[in-house]
């Protein structure tokens, strides 16, 4: 059995996406202009293609490589759309909650750890591609006030008690809309 046999294909594609999510929560915190923006959405892309190719992934890893290289579903999970970006932070926070809890469910103690180390790169280097503020790319931040909260946000989500890895039941299991909250 593949790791991703542990999965069902809507849960594949919560952690496929699961990387993007983890960007889009840190661009949505602080949205960039047009170029910052670009900057943002390559550094996902990168940091992903850079963890998934590393020499040292894991067996997750190398089957979210293989999926990245292969053809796009031909259909995907139906997703409410944000209305602000405050709502695609939220959202977006939440995808990577209830990513995370799957992978700490469903794959091995190494898996866990590594894809959580992924998420947060992915989301650090986002926060780190653009200067946010400023004019012109004078007087800016690189990381400002509001990402910086989403970054804290993700590190305590992702490494509770500043553990590197959790298991599935040291996490709360997401609520159908993916809160966390199980009321």
């Amino acid at each position: 059995m593949s790791i991703k046999d542990k999965f069902t294909p809507d849960e594949w594609f919560k952690v496929m996406t699961g990387p993007g999510r983890a960007g889009a929560a840190v661009m949505a915190a602080s949205p960039s202009g047009l170029t910052g923006l670009i900057a943002e959405a390559r550094a996902v892309s990168d940091a992903t293609r850079e963890s998934v190719s590393a020499a040292t992934r894991t067996p997750l890893l190398e089957a979210m490589a293989a999926d990245m290289l292969g053809t796009a579903p031909d259909t995907q999970p139906p997703q409410e759309r944000a209305r602000n970006a405050e709502e695609a932070r939220e959202q977006s926070l939440q995808a990577v909650r209830q990513a995370a809890w799957l992978v700490s469910a469903k794959a091995s103690p190494e898996d866990n750890a590594a894809y959580r180390q992924m998420l947060m790169n992915v989301a650090e280097r986002t926060a780190n591609a653009a200067t946010e503020g400023g004019f012109l790319g004078i007087g800016g931040k690189l990381v400002d006030e509001k990402e910086q909260a989403v970054l804290d946000e993700l590190r305590r989500l992702l490494f509770p008690d500043d553990a590197p890895a959790t298991t599935a039941s040291d996490m709360v299991s997401p609520a159908p809309d993916g809160s966390g909250n199980s009321g």
